[in-house]
């Protein structure tokens, strides 16, 4: 079992290597609060992140808080958030959301999960409304608690599975441990996150992906090609849910 363990964390540092040298460092940007990281993360799923972003901040200006947020009603929230995907049913979940969360541990701020096991931390996390693995995940990795989860979007996880680094079939979830277990810290694993999502949505594309760009085609098993059609059929059928 060490043995395997050792071979997944070379083969994710050869990636690491390889994307950072393609394409650089990830700068070190200001984090939101996980509170706040939750919303932007719930909204953006199968969001561009233009898309997303401007929603978020839409939303910032019509309830400058938290608590405001979690009182509006959902016809009003979705005409916010009008433009990302499945905008009525993140309406209906993201204050449902705050309110569960400020029911339950008497207010808006997740700071407490800072000092819970990482499992734990997840698993509180998604029993909220439309919260799953990679919402949990980013709102503990990507925010100010900076802590040890990898998190896996729908680009992450199409380009591990044509690493064959996860089955076909495999959700977020085991990915999202896969990776975790590898043993990175919680900066790298945010920058290995950010450096993946970057090549899915430049080079690995779900349509037309430009092999021959990839910095990591020699690690590849290829698995798209020759029979990329074939292979993008297969990937259709085995799209996930926003957030599995």
């Amino acid at each position: 079992m060490q043995e395997s363990f050792g071979f997944a964390r070379l083969e994710i540092d050869a990636w690491r290597f390889a994307l950072t040298g393609h394409f650089g460092p990830i700068p070190d940007v200001p984090r939101r609060p996980p509170h706040a990281q939750m919303v932007k993360s719930l909204i953006s799923s199968r969001t561009k992140d233009a898309v997303s972003l401007a929603a978020y901040r839409r939303l910032g200006r019509k309830w400058p808080s938290a608590l405001q947020l979690a009182g509006a009603a959902p016809p009003h929230v979705e005409k916010v958030i009008h433009d990302v995907t499945f905008a009525d049913r993140k309406a209906v979940n993201l204050p449902a959301a705050l309110r569960m969360i400020a029911r339950e541990s008497g207010d808006l701020r997740l700071d407490f999960l800072g000092n819970w096991p990482v499992p734990d931390a997840l698993a509180w996390l998604e029993r909220l409304p439309g919260v799953g693995r990679k919402v949990a995940a980013a709102t503990l990795n990507a925010s100010t608690l900076r802590r040890p989860v990898f998190i896996v979007d729908s680009h992450v996880h199409r380009v591990l599975q044509r690493l064959g680094y996860i089955g076909r079939a495999a959700t977020p979830r085991p990915a999202s441990e896969k990776v975790t277990a590898s043993g990175l810290d919680a900066e790298e694993l945010n920058s290995f996150f950010i450096h993946l999502k970057h090549l899915g949505q430049t080079v690995c594309r779900f349509e037309s992906p430009d092999c021959a760009a990839c910095p990591l085609s020699t690690s590849c098993p290829k698995i798209i090609s020759p029979n990329a059609s074939l292979q993008r059929k297969r990937e259709s059928q085995h799209t996930l849910h926003p957030d599995a």
